[in-house]
């Protein structure tokens, strides 16, 4: 009875902090998010979208560092800012045809960083749980809902499992540019097998989880925390709006 009543109370202070994190820092309403991921990818990838770079990155590093994450909008920024040396300083310096197409390379590359950067915070900051609440207040139909958090929920673990891999690989001396010198067929070999058996390992306990938490059900669940729009969302959608007229107005700094 201890244990069990140990257990109960071990769940309902999860439950509790659950949705204190959803409340607090970070609490910013998937639809939100969503929306600011499909119209940043939008403006970088449409034509002219090198004019939209600069404030998605700005985006991107800002909500980097308000959840916390200094690393990755620092790394946002370096690798943008080496992607942007790459392709618009090193072809002024030295012109040729091997620089020039480096150069069309890291145009298109840099709008990818500007897009993931982005994505990265929707997948670090959403549950899956929040996503399908805000997807049912959207309407969406149940297959994409389902489709949508159980690939949110994808991610992590596999990244989680690509790293238990690379940790393996490492202690046998086949990970970094001497060990895939030495053994390139085998390194790729004993990081791809792995993780394909891992990712459908995964993908066999995410369809049980999802079973047994009723996403498969006909009914329609209730949220613990039902998304709602808030003041961070006003704020995030008028600094979206102000930036794209700036990068609409002024000229742009990538050329």
């Amino acid at each position: 009875m201890r244990e069990r009543g140990a257990l109960t109370t071990d769940g309902a202070g999860a439950a509790a902090g659950a949705i204190a994190a959803g409340r607090g820092r970070g609490a910013l309403d998937p639809r939100t998010k969503i929306v600011l991921v499909v119209v940043a990818s939008a403006a970088v990838m449409g034509p002219g979208g090198l004019r939209f770079v600069l404030p998605a990155l700005v985006i991107g590093i800002a909500l980097a560092c308000w959840e916390g994450a200094l690393r990755r909008g620092i790394g946002l920024a370096a690798a943008a800012a080496a992607v942007w040396a790459l392709g618009g300083v090193v072809p002024l310096w030295w012109p040729n045809g091997f620089t020039a197409i480096v150069s069309v390379a890291c145009a298109y590359l840099i709008r990818f960083i500007a897009a993931i950067g982005i994505g990265m915070h929707v997948v670090s900051t959403t549950s899956p749980t929040r996503l399908s609440a805000a997807l049912r207040a959207w309407r969406v139909p149940r297959a994409l809902t389902v489709t949508f958090s159980t690939v949110l929920r994808f991610f992590p673990v596999v990244a989680a499992e690509a790293a238990a891999v690379l940790d393996a690989m490492r202690l046998r001396g086949l990970v970094g540019a001497g060990g895939l010198l030495r053994h390139p067929v085998l390194s790729v070999e004993r990081f791809t097998v792995p993780m394909i058996a891992a990712s459908l390992r995964a993908s066999e306990d995410l369809a049980a989880s999802s079973i047994l938490r009723g996403l498969g059900s006909s009914r329609t669940p209730t949220a613990m925390l039902a998304p709602r729009f808030g003041a961070l969302d006003l704020i995030l959608l008028l600094v979206v709006a102000a930036l794209t007229v700036a990068a609409v107005i002024l000229p742009s700094p990538l050329g």
